[in-house]
């Protein structure tokens, strides 16, 4: 078979195999060109997931005719005007998106420029299978009114791979909700079937990081907000802002993880990669943050054509950006690393409300009747606690000022040997006193290996690898860093390392081929070597859990104000090695109204 040129409408079918592979994909590229237009308000209709249709109706500055046809042809763009894709400015360029979408569905666009009157000035054009017909003139407000139809109908291959008109509607509202993180003053509208799924206001504070704020608080929920710590750091030319959950507010994936790179939302190895690094010394490997994270940095130092999609970006310095986001984050955890998640007291007070006694049974001293009579109450009553409870309680001796006022109050009570009970001037402290002793010894061990340095145990004769060229390299290239922590690592000829120590701390039968083969993956897909660093952490965590306050151990008074005043000069003691809270606040208001007294 001859080689030959594939008729323009084929082309475009192609490509948007590559652009369009989802209704999804087609709202983000029409609401992100709504956004280059400079639009305020943008509103989203789509019926059967974006299936059968999809609307997007924005007011930004709209098109000439000559434009409205040019929109149509591929790489036609506004959007690279010194035709430098290493200065991109835009989150369109590439000029596939329109003419991808009009190959495969049935498309039309109205559209009107700014400072045109109604009834003149305004184009519609129509689409059909990637046959465009003719511009003719149309009444329309400013702004641009595009509608597809019946999306992949000219490709019903494509068609049998979509998913549940559930799962499709599913992924565009993820979409328009990370573009609506990105893009606090713009005002979002998405309706799914005739029914609205949100609305979002445009966000009027002038300071970037409050608008950006107010918008993650109604995408992503008040709790969110009330439990996420701000970051704004800089290094560079390269800023960090965004916010990132307390640990004790952390979800079973990582998808409630967004990131943004000059306002594009992306989906970026490397930064997710960085994000799990600065929380793995206070999360199990089975939870995951939540965060909302920007970085800002001069186009010219980040490269956004990876991909036809455009989800994917490749940074100049990716160890910079790696290490502004581990040292922030880490960081603000220290900062504020005495607190744990609101969500984990108002858990426990749901749990009390729904444990209560039945609204029909009257409580009396710690029992309910039956008939709901006072009177009945000696001959017919059920119990409300079956076992004994354990219960000291200590009075501290008057030498010792009570705390009232400190964070974690003064120690009350101990409670089933475990539970420390402290009152606050606000209302009521549990603390958990082996997660917040386990917490407090791992912390002294860590300080003691940043004074001391990582011991280090000499292999007697040294352990030879043998690896991937790249994968050896891409390990000696890490050799200081591996060093820092214990392992020295050599060259030993093509394709291989040779390992002259281990850490300590990991003992004599550590599996050294196994671990160098880890790291090697690692910083294949993460770029770093934080692994290495996270064994040793289990390792010390291990040794915290075994010399730490035992569950079952009386405290008295003294003891346990100690461990309170220890966890509040602690960094990071607000949750223990797993990422479980080490205490929880009951404020009184939300007691009395347990009793109704509120």
């Amino acid at each position: 078979m001859r080689i030959r040129h594939l008729p323009d409408i084929l082309v475009n079918q192609i490509a948007a195999g590559e652009v369009i592979e989802r209704p999804a994909a087609a709202v983000r590229e029409l609401v992100e060109n709504a956004i280059d237009a400079g639009s305020t308000r943008i509103g989203v209709d789509i019926r059967e997931g974006g299936k059968s249709l999809i609307r997007v109706v924005d007011d930004g500055c709209g098109m000439t005719r000559e434009e409205l046809i040019a929109a149509l042809d591929r790489h036609a763009t506004s959007k690279l005007p010194d035709d430098d894709l290493l200065d991109i400015r835009h989150l369109g360029f590439r000029g596939e998106a329109l003419p991808s979408i009009a190959a495969v569905s049935r498309l039309t666009i109205r559209t009107r420029m700014q400072n045109q009157t109604v009834d003149q000035g305004g184009w519609e054009i129509r689409v059909e299978g990637g046959r465009k017909g003719e511009p003719q003139p149309a009444a329309h407000h400013q702004g641009t009114w595009i509608e597809v139809r019946d999306l992949f109908y000219a490709t019903p291959a494509r068609l049998k791979f979509l998913k549940t008109d559930r799962s499709e509607f599913d992924a565009v509202k993820d979409t328009m909700q990370r573009l609506a993180m990105a893009f606090p003053h713009v005002a979002f509208k998405l309706d799914h079937d005739g029914q609205t799924v949100f609305s979002h206001a445009a966000a009027l504070e002038a300071d970037r990081n409050e608008a950006r704020r107010t918008r993650l608080a109604a995408v992503l929920g008040r709790d969110f907000a009330d439990n996420a710590l701000s970051i704004d750091a800089e290094r560079g030319n390269v800023r960090l802002t965004g916010l990132a959950a307390l640990p004790t507010y952390s979800r079973g994936t990582s998808m409630h993880q967004y990131l943004f790179v000059n306002g594009r939302p992306v989906k970026d190895k490397l930064l997710h990669g960085a994000v799990r690094g600065a929380y793995a010394d206070v999360l199990a490997r089975d939870r995951h943050p939540v965060a909302a994270l920007y970085v800002d940095l001069p186009p010219t130092e980040v490269d956004m054509n990876v991909h036809p999609a455009k989800a994917e970006v490749r940074f100049r310095d990716a160890a910079l950006i790696r290490g502004l986001i581990v040292g922030a984050l880490r960081h603000a955890l220290h900062e504020y690393g005495q607190a744990t998640a609101s969500t984990v007291s108002l858990g426990a007070l749901h749990t009390l409300r729904h444990n209560a006694a039945p609204a029909d049974r009257p409580v009396y001293s710690g029992y309910y009747t039956t008939g709901g009579l006072a009177e009945k109450i000696s001959q017919d009553y059920e119990p409300l606690f079956i076992a004994t409870p354990s219960v000291r309680a200590e009075t501290p001796s008057p030498a010792q000022p009570e705390a009232l006022s400190h964070p974690l109050g003064a120690a009350r009570a101990q409670v089933h040997e475990n539970y420390i009970i402290a009152q606050a001037d606000d209302g009521l402290v549990i603390v958990d006193q082996h997660a917040a002793h386990e917490r407090l010894v791992y912390e002294r061990f860590k300080a003691q290996m940043t004074e001391n340095g990582i011991a280090r145990q000499g292999l007697l004769a040294p352990e030879i690898v043998d690896l991937e060229d790249a994968d050896a390299q891409r390990l000696l290239d890490n050799a200081n860093e591996l060093a820092r922590l214990g392992l020295e690592i050599e060259p030993f000829g093509k394709g291989a390392v040779a390992v002259r120590s281990v850490p300590a701390l990991l003992g004599q039968h550590a599996d050294i081929p196994r671990l160098i083969r880890d790291l090697c993956d690692e910083l294949t897909e993460h770029g770093s070597v934080q692994g290495l660093e996270e064994r040793i952490n289990h390792v010390l965590a291990t040794m915290a859990c075994h010399g730490s306050v035992r569950s079952g151990r009386r405290l008295n008074a003294e003891e346990m104000n100690t461990l309170l005043r220890q966890m509040e000069e602690t960094p990071l003691s607000g949750q223990c090695n797993h990422g479980r809270p080490t205490w929880i606040k009951l404020r009184l208001s939300d007691i009395e109204k347990l009793f109704g007294r509120r």
